[in-house]
């Protein structure tokens, strides 16, 4: 018979306190979401600065809510190129902005 060793890894579980700051921080940055979208900004850079807040949000709900914060570095990198991969595609169709109202023509 084999002895089995049950090893477990020290992990700082996130307290009660640290879900409200996440919270607030993402209420913050939907206000700022919703502030943007009431302002008369150029098309190009709404968008862009919404699609930045979009991320940063998406992280913070990765990292903290789904508890990818302490998961393996290997499990982070199999999801990084995904990723990089949708921010592109947003960019791609960021490009079809230009023919949104509000754009100014190219001169």
């Amino acid at each position: 018979m084999s002895t089995h060793t049950e090893q477990t890894e020290h992990i700082e579980h996130v307290t009660v306190g640290t879900f409200n700051k996440i919270w607030v921080v993402l209420l913050v940055l939907t206000a700022i979401e919703v502030f943007l979208c009431y302002k008369q900004l150029p098309t190009l850079i709404m968008l862009t600065a919404l699609v930045g807040l979009s991320v940063i949000k998406a992280a913070l709900i990765i990292a903290y809510f789904m508890h990818l914060k302490f998961e393996r570095f290997s499990l982070f990198l199999t999801l990084f190129p995904m990723l990089i991969f949708c921010i592109l595609l947003m960019l791609i169709f960021l490009g079809d902005a230009s023919r949104l109202p509000g754009m100014r023509p190219p001169a």
